[in-house]
């Protein structure tokens, strides 16, 4: 048991040792062993095994075998190239910090069977399992996204803590499209009319589509996966989950899983389920919230607050840092050319660093609550994140601000998500940003910054390549 005693601050800029550290593999829960393993297939008939992993956008990447090959000690393996490449599947050009390994050696898959599940949405019997990466040695690779949020939460554990969240997750139901040339529009929905904007917490707007729910709810309990409650949002067709909180490589995999999910559901129904942080012009766009705490490991106790209740100076520290370092980190937190028409004025999203008590124009929300479940939402997310690196993001932003003792600006009252703009504009910026400061490369890794950054420079690229609508619209005869 790490000692409950926390070590001193140090001053800004001292290198973070215990970001770089390995931690052990561990299962945190359901099957244990390869014994287990091999007892829990044989008894669903299980034929198949899909093995995946996140890459850098959070999307799964992996290989699929038969179970008998699964237990029988085989070695997987994936090419280290999977995570130098952009969404659109392009390699970007070599930079002095974007570097790619020059024989595109192998990584190795270690599956989490903690993680194993059903897959039900296959005709045939199939499992799945979140697999962890490590090098031929067996050592763990820095830069990938489930070891990016383990090194985070070692940072917590070493002081004898252990970070609690709970995310939010929005998307929207859109009608089929096949010619990415046209806008997306509402799907029909039970009534037969596609259901209009301005529908939030609206139960006839969820109940237009009951099936599909039916069969999230129905999928989801088939994997384990817990959801706490469903809304309707306010956008047309746009709905968020919300999880139970819990340990934050949990809830990870469970959101990652659960994007896998709805997709699958809502394509049953024949339409399409989109995480994209801003799908229609005009509409509000969709977050990935997350609540946020802290306990002691030894006693249980919420370390953001005092044994009288009050708020504790962790719990501003941890405030001061999420408002000086998740600008800095917003690349992890909106990391695509669209996150950021979500974060623009009157949007419902927040345009700054501001933080207040129960004040949703903030980034950075404390709700109501008595003082054993005190937290802080952070409200900057969008749902296109990779869940790993927004979680490993925003409480890294934390930790830096109590390992630091950052303060925090006064509370606001007043409505913050309008006028001027506090955070960067778009992903060029962003991503200067994520570079600038060497305290993010102590906590995250320079692996990690590096080919992050050079993956995102690529993307930006790419988008640069489309020519769109508006300006075809406003520069083909005016200019």
């Amino acid at each position: 048991m790490p000692s409950k005693k926390a070590n001193p601050a140090p001053a800004t800029g001292t290198v973070l040792k215990a970001a770089a550290a390995q931690p052990t593999l561990t299962s945190l829960r359901g099957v244990a062993d390869w014994r287990e393993a091999a007892a829990w297939l044989r008894a669903r008939g299980i034929e198949d095994i899909e093995c995946i992993t996140p890459d850098l956008a959070g999307v799964p990447r992996g290989k699929m075998m038969p179970s008998s090959k699964f237990t029988s000690n085989t070695s997987l393996a994936l090419p280290s190239a999977i995570y130098r490449h952009t969404i659109s599947g392009e390699y970007p050009e070599e930079t002095a910090s974007f570097r790619y390994e020059p024989r595109d050696s192998d990584l190795k898959l270690v599956p989490d069977l903690s993680t194993l599940s059903v897959v039900p949405w296959e005709t045939d019997p199939t499992a799945q399992v979140i697999c962890d990466i490590v090098d031929t040695d067996g050592n763990r690779v820095s830069y990938t996204p489930r070891n990016v949020l383990r090194n985070v939460m070692k940072l917590y554990s070493d002081r004898g803590w252990k970070p609690v969240v709970a995310p939010e997750i929005e998307f929207y139901l859109v009608a089929k499209n096949d010619d990415p040339d046209y806008p997306l529009h509402p799907p029909k929905g039970r009534s037969g009319r596609s259901i209009l904007g301005g529908q939030g917490y609206s139960i006839a707007g969820i109940n237009e589509f009951d099936e599909l729910i039916d069969d999230i709810y129905h999928f989801s309990e088939k994997q384990g996966l817990e959801i706490d409650t469903l809304i309707h949002e306010e956008g047309p067709a746009q709905l968020e989950i919300n999880l139970r909180h819990g340990d934050p490589i949990e809830l990870a995999d469970q959101v990652f899983m659960f994007k896998r999910t709805i997709r699958e559901a809502a394509l049953k129904h024949g339409i399409y389920a989109t995480f994209m942080a801003k799908p229609m012009q005009g509409q509000a766009g969709s977050a990935m919230h997350i609540h946020q705490s802290v306990v002691d490991i030894e006693t249980g106790q919420n370390i953001f607050s005092n044994p009288d209740g009050s708020a504790s100076k962790e719990f501003f520290h941890f405030i001061g840092g999420m408002q000086a370092y998740v600008p800095k980190t917003l690349a992890m937190m909106a990391p695509y050319v669209n996150s950021y028409r979500r974060l623009t004025p009157d949007m419902s999203a927040p345009v700054n660093n501001a933080w207040g008590y129960d004040n949703r124009t903030t980034a950075f929300r404390v709700p109501v609550s008595d003082p054993n479940a005190r937290r802080v939402e952070n409200r900057l997310p969008s749902s296109d994140a990779n869940p790993y690196l927004a979680l490993a993001a925003s409480l890294g932003c934390g930790m830096i601000g109590i390992m630091n003792a950052i303060q925090p600006s006064p509370p606001t009252e007043d409505s913050a998500n309008e006028g001027d703009i506090d955070l960067p504009r778009g992903l060029l910026e962003a991503i200067s940003l994520l570079e600038s400061d060497p305290t993010l490369a102590e906590v995250f890794s320079p692996e990690f910054i590096g080919l992050y950054a050079g993956v995102k420079r690529g993307e930006f690229e790419t988008f640069m390549q489309v020519i769109s609508p508006w300006e075809r619209e406003f520069l083909l005869l005016n200019v």
